[in-house]
């Protein structure tokens, strides 16, 4: 995984280097290929003139591509560069560069690009960088009223602990039997990962700092949660991020693209099955499968009246909790055993699989009675109504599917299990009459949510009060913590230019982060490249992509 906090002017991670180019027919404003896109281009001539109009003196034959960055078959079979197929050839699928977000002259988004075409662009000088990350380029010359956009789609395959959003366009193409097949593309992929775990623990820390400070040498007094009424649609603020974000990321895609659909997997969990680990009768559904039996009885006849620890019996035992509820445990049964005093108290709130580490087959006869928690999914059940009702706000259609759609399509192209690929998936594919997936983007950016600091006014200590004062001024010599910044270091051990994110200081000696260390640099020497937003950003590569055939020899 390459991270953002290096390099040299542009990231190559986040425009990676391609073997060729695409037409110049690209900015043909007839030609239907605004940004060599896969429409079809108009024929290039051996004169002075270019195919966009433009003179100067040299020809413009074919170019020739180098043999020894030809690209894999299936790369290929889009196009022999790489980038798209002509309309004459049926797809064969393949990976290929994450494409990049163009915007028309006035701001508006025209359809993605490849790489290989935004550097031609910036280079001849005809657009200008308009984003870091994601990375996005604005054309000079070119409005979106002179422009023919045909638009695409965002595919949205939410998750407790991330979201797949995906990019993607739909084509009709001709397949070998003449058959008029629709053909699926993936553009821009993207993994959000949420801190929905950070806030809920946080929460937790701060529920406790409060009831300790209450309760320590004071007189009871009854919890007043009870009381306190909630507004409609109100969920926790670990989850509500959920939904935050997905939707703050879906309107930078609608921004930075022409997207005139939304598709979004819709799934609700059964975790009543999911925690009785079999299917259950239509009574049990209704009723539990523990219903009428105390949950102490219960334990008692599982445990046989002992010691799940030491296997201790005739001597009073406790009610055990395998995940300590300060770490997250529920009231399950299935997380509860039988413990006797010494060993209730010996375990306290350490993870049983720390407390029994130097006793593997008591840890293993003991881990089998427990069942996958259910947090991710009650998760998912309480968001996903919600989602949906966000993403009606922006003003597209919002095409909720199954589940069951996303692996049938998944399985049927032969894709891995990832965020990006089920995101791919999602939608209605005809696979009776060759409906198929046929790219989707090598790289996947990763969008972390990291917040944009703490509300806290003060450091507290472990019991909760207040040890000292934070300063709430946030902004110091023209930079906040986060900015993503590039440095000039004239002299020392860290001479050159670096670009990272920078932590700042009140004295101006502010901190960067980079890929290969964090060092301190002066403010005057840095120069702001984008504000910070609250997220982190990283590339990887497509973990579930199939494995590619025999590159081709080039021509």
């Amino acid at each position: 995984m390459t991270t953002f906090s290096a390099g040299e002017q542009t990231h190559q991670a986040v425009l990676p280097q391609q073997p060729a180019l695409e037409s110049v027919g690209a900015d043909t404003p007839g030609s239907r290929d605004e940004t060599a896109h896969g429409h079809p281009t108009t024929a290039r001539g051996t004169g002075r003139k270019h195919g966009r109009g433009e003179t100067d003196g040299r020809g413009t034959g074919p170019r020739r591509r180098h043999a020894e960055a030809s690209a894999p078959a299936p790369t290929t079979a889009e196009n022999g560069n790489g980038d798209v197929p002509p309309h004459d050839r049926a797809y064969s699928g393949g990976t290929g560069a994450q494409r990049v977000f163009v915007l028309a002259k006035d701001g508006r988004p025209l359809m993605p690009c490849h790489p290989a075409r935004a550097r031609e662009l910036l280079g001849k000088g005809r657009a200008v960088v308009a984003r870091q990350v994601p990375f996005t380029i604005r054309l000079k010359d070119r409005t979106f009223a002179a422009s023919e956009v045909d638009g695409v789609q965002v595919r949205i395959d939410p998750g407790s602990k991330g979201t797949g959003l995906i990019l993607t366009d739909e084509k009709k193409e001709s397949d070998e039997q003449g058959a008029t097949v629709t053909v699926r593309r993936g553009l821009i992929a993207v993994e959000l990962r949420h801190r929905g775990d950070h806030i809920r623990m946080t929460m937790r820390q701060r529920a406790g700092y409060r009831h300790r400070r209450r309760s320590a040498n004071c007189r009871y007094r009854a919890p007043r949660s009870d009381h306190r009424t909630r507004p409609e649609g109100w969920l926790p603020p670990s989850l509500r991020h959920h939904v935050d974000t997905t939707l703050s990321l879906v309107v930078r895609m609608c921004r930075y693209a022409p997207v005139t659909e939304i598709h979004l997997e819709h799934v609700a969990f059964d975790t009543h099955s999911m925690s009785a680990g079999r299917p259950l009768t239509e009574a049990e559904h209704r009723q539990g499968t523990l219903v009428g039996t105390d949950a102490r009885a219960y334990l008692h006849t599982r445990w046989n009246r002992a010691c799940a620890y030491c296997d201790a019996s005739g001597v009073p035992l406790n009610i055990e909790h395998l995940r300590p509820r300060s770490r997250g445990g529920s009231d399950r049964v299935s997380n509860l055993v039988l413990a006797c005093v010494p060993c209730n108290r010996a375990k306290g709130s350490t993870p049983v699989d720390v407390f029994l580490a130097h006793r593997p087959d008591r840890l293993a006869k003991i881990l089998r009675q427990v069942r996958t928690p259910l947090h991710d999914a009650a998760a998912m059940n309480a968001t996903r109504q919600r989602l949906t009702e966000v993403l009606e706000r922006l003003g597209r259609p919002v095409h909720t599917w199954s589940g069951g759609r996303t692996k049938w399509n998944r399985t049927a192209m032969g894709l891995g299990k990832t965020h990006t690929l089920d995101a791919l998936s999602v939608g209605r594919l005809d696979h009776e009459s060759g409906d198929r997936i046929v790219r989707f983007p090598a790289q996947v950016l990763l969008v972390k949510a990291t917040g944009r600091g703490s509300y806290a006014r003060t450091t507290p200590d472990r019991f909760g009060f207040p040890r000292l004062r934070r300063s709430r001024v946030k902004q110091h010599f023209g930079y906040i913590t986060g900015d993503l910044v590039r440095a000039t270091v004239p002299s020392g051990k860290w001479a050159g230019n670096w670009t990272g994110h920078v932590s700042v200081r009140s004295m101006g000696q502010h901190s960067l982060m980079t890929s290969v260390g964090r060092f301190n640099v002066r403010h005057k020497n840095l120069r702001l490249v984008q504000r910070g937003d609250g997220y982190g950003y990283a590339v990887r590569a497509e973990l579930g992509a199939p494995p590619l055939q025999k590159p081709v020899e080039a021509r």
